[in-house]
């Protein structure tokens, strides 16, 4: 919170003249309830971009495949699932070849994990930019997100191959994959405001997002369907923000026959309120940051 406050001593200028006192700005934590001011979001929204671009450099900063890994690793999952569950266990697609059905999963899949990840450690990752300057602490978890972002873009092209190759053409709600993209990258960015914060004062939690990760892949419908859920277990299973995301991106590329209408609704309110809820107990916990720190 910041307080302007007038200087008590006017300055002196040439001459003997008396200047008009200097305004001294206080910077204070807020007390209480701590307003989002979301837009500082967009006052500083160079400086998103700018920490945005600084990780993915470092990120890449003498690597041999480069930008190339953001193919490679769910192209290689999508292998292994593939020979796993496609061939060996015979796990159903619902009509839909299992290569793409699983790669058509793993890549918004890879936005979430990979943005929950980066968010998840990026408040202890920056610790020398906390302790020095202020800024709105949400741009550094939210910088992770758009990197994660144009890892997706470039993922993307593997599966429009795919598609080319098995020729599969987008249903008419292609329409709604921003909104899908969007709500897996807010589900992300809440999942991250929480474990962010958490880890500024718990370093445990840094142990705890690879394993998170992990158990969260296995209970989002990637290497089967849906519909292998039974009735009595699909409410559960729409509590899973990434359920309606996964479901959704294969009913709009690749004409999944699925139920989204309750699972995408129930998803996207899951979403809406990790994301708030992150948000109000990042703000509220900002304050402590650069002590604990």
């Amino acid at each position: 919170m910041t307080e302007p406050v007038r200087s008590a001593d006017p300055g002196i200028g040439e001459g003997g003249s008396q200047m008009p006192a200097t305004p001294t700005i206080r910077i204070r934590p807020a007390r209480g309830f701590a307003p989002l001011r979301l837009h500082e979001m967009w006052e500083y929204r160079e400086l998103l971009y700018f920490l945005a671009w600084r990780t993915i450099k470092v990120r890449y900063k003498q690597t041999v495949m480069g930008a190339a890994w953001a193919i490679i690793q769910p192209l290689f999952a999508m292998v292994v699932f593939s020979v796993i569950f496609g061939h060996l266990v015979g796990v159903p697609s619902d009509g839909i070849p299992y290569p793409i059905f699983a790669y058509a999963g793993l890549l918004p899949w890879q936005l979430f994990a990979q943005s929950l990840t980066e968010s998840g450690n990026s408040l202890v990752n920056n610790e020398h930019l906390l302790t020095k300057v202020y800024f709105p602490r949400l741009l550094i978890p939210a910088s992770t997100v758009l990197v994660s972002l144009l890892d997706f873009v470039v993922a993307g092209i593997v599966l429009t191959g795919m598609m080319a190759y098995y020729r599969i053409v987008p249903s008419g709600g292609v329409w709604v994959l921003p909104l899908l993209v969007a709500q897996a990258a807010g589900a992300a960015l809440g999942v991250g405001l929480w474990l962010s914060t958490l880890n500024v004062r718990y370093r445990d939690i840094r142990h705890v997002i690879p394993f998170l990760t992990q158990c969260w892949l296995f209970v989002t419908p990637i290497a089967y369907p849906s519909s292998l859920v039974s009735d009595e277990w699909r409410v559960l299973l729409g509590l899973n923000p990434m359920t309606g995301v996964v479901e959704g991106f294969r009913w709009a590329l690749l004409g999944a026959k699925t139920e989204l209408g309750g699972l995408l609704a129930l998803s996207a309110l899951v979403t809406i309120g990790l994301l708030v809820s992150g948000a109000v107990y990042f703000r509220r916990m900002e304050r402590t940051f650069a002590d604990i720190l």
